[in-house]
Parts: structure tokens; sequence; C-alpha cells
């Protein structure tokens, strides 16, 4: 699905732009098998999916739906007393078109209380408190349905990062996160998903006026072109500065990358036996007898 720039002869100036242009039939085809038969796996025929409206959980919505049908995918809209209005309408624009079971729970008696215990408390750690407090209502939400938490973080995010720890990050399966965010807006687009959302600046809408790439210092476009490079490619930082982007931004990137691998594995173990959890007991052939 994705052109593969890999080997010691490389080509000279590459176009990034078209390597990340994906074939958007097949990546939904993958995509929907692969919830359909992990969600049938471990017997369940239903999910729960937050919906932020914006365009991750949307995307995300949409291919559950087409999984295992919309009357079995409930959708969760938690807004906090700073949430933009706006995306209270989306998300209600992505359940309204998709036809989805849904809920509104506002977490903002939930997260004040804590906050207003540090009144010197930063949008950082107020943020990360709403993270994980919408992933608890989404796990509470799962079994009162009885079904699995649906994951809505993309590729670029998980690199780079950007994710909250057992907030945005922890979901039972995760159908978009081998997909950039430049590949999540060409899917958005061809599965017709409302033009509000498709063209909303990315946001987790944890404070008034925050962005993502606000956040970040620089546009998903610029980042995912360096990333490609570094991930899919296996370009050294050298060999991308080669191909026209500048030092300080790959090297930033990479760095980023490389501090933020914990967030991408499940919690280093001590190895202390011969058959560790993480290192050695790792496959379905160990979980026999």
């Amino acid at each position: 699905m994705i052109s593969a720039i890999i080997g010691t002869n490389r080509p000279g100036k590459v176009d990034v732009d078209a390597l990340l242009s994906i074939n958007t039939g097949l990546a939904r085809r993958i995509i929907v098998g692969f919830i359909r038969d992990a969600l049938r796996k471990v017997g369940a025929g239903k999910a729960v999916i937050g919906l932020s409206g914006g365009i991750d959980s949307a995307l995300s919505a949409f291919l559950t739906a087409e999984a295992i049908g919309p009357e079995n995918l409930l959708a969760v809209r938690m807004p906090y007393r700073t949430s933009s209005p706006d995306s209270l309408a989306d998300a209600q624009a992505v359940i309204d078109q998709l036809g989805l079971p849904a809920l509104t729970i506002p977490i903002t008696p939930m997260v004040e209380p804590l906050i207003e215990q540090f009144p010197d408390m930063s949008d950082k750690r107020k943020g990360n408190i709403m993270a994980r407090q919408r992933m608890i209502v989404l796990y509470d939400q799962s079994a009162a349905w009885n079904g699995l938490v649906i994951g809505t973080s993309n590729k670029t995010e998980a690199l780079l990062g950007y994710t909250t720890l057992f907030g945005d990050s922890a979901a039972a399966l995760q159908p978009i996160e081998d997909l950039y965010k430049t590949q999540v807006r060409q899917l958005s687009a061809a599965l017709g998903m409302p033009e509000s959302v498709q063209r909303k600046p990315p946001s987790a809408d944890l404070w008034a006026g925050q962005t993502d790439e606000g956040e970040l210092g620089y546009t998903y476009a610029e980042v995912d072109r360096v990333l490609y490079l570094l991930v899919e490619g296996r370009y050294a930082v050298d060999e991308v500065v080669e191909q026209g982007y500048a030092r300080p931004f790959v090297e930033r990137v990479w760095r980023t990358v490389r501090l933020n691998h914990f967030k991408r594995t499940m919690p280093n173990v001590a190895k202390l036996s011969r058959r560790s959890i993480g290192h050695d007991f790792l496959y379905l052939r160990d979980w026999a007898g």
C-alpha cells in the first residue's frame, strides 16, 4: 500500500508526497477487516468510541461502523467546560451521518476537584487529566455496552509521542495508527465524512484555542515528510537533510521519536527468569497448557 524506499542505492530527490499517497480503497478494506477480525477473536460484537469532533476519531468511527454495523458502535462525547461548541456539533454530524447510538457525558465535574487542588497547574497537566478521565469514561461504558474501546491515534502522533499514556493511547485496538496524518486526511475524504470535520485545525480540545500544530510547533504535512523518510525509508538524519530539510528540524523530530518510544511499548519488565513477560513469553503458542 505504501511504496518503500529502503536499501543502499538511494534515489536522488524523493517525492515524499507521492510516497505518502495511499490506495484509499485498499486501506479501507484492510482496516475494516482488521476491526472485524479483532472483535471476532475476543467474542465481541460491539465497540465504544470517543468522538471529539476531530478527523481521527471520525475516521475511526466510520471504519468501525462499516466493520460491525453502526448500531453496534456507541459514540461518546465528553466535553469539558472550555470545549468548543463546534467540536460537539462536528461530533454530532458524524453521529447523525452514520446513525450511531450516542451519549454525551461532561467530564468537568469529574476533573475539577483534582485541578482545583493545584491552582498553579499547567495546561499540559490539566490536559493529561482530561485525556485520562475520558478514557475512564470510555472503559466504564465499554463494560456497560459490552464492547471494546476503539482507539483513534494516528501514526504521526504515535511516533512523536503526542499522546497521553493511559489516556488517548489506551484502547483495545488502534485501527488507524499505521496511517500518517496526511493519509488520514486522504482516507477521510474518500469516505465522504462531513466537510467541517475534514477542514478544521487538528485539536485535542483540551483548552481554549489549543491546536495540535500550535503545540507541536510545525505542521503535520511538514513532519509527515520527514517521518516517512526516517521510518519507512530508514534514512539517516544526514540523508534526510540531503533531501532539502533543515537539520535542526530533522534532528528535533528524530530525537522526539526516540525519546517517546516508551509510549509505544508495554512497560519494560526487569528480566529475572527464563520466560519473562514481554521478553520471552510473547506468542499465542505460549498460552497452551
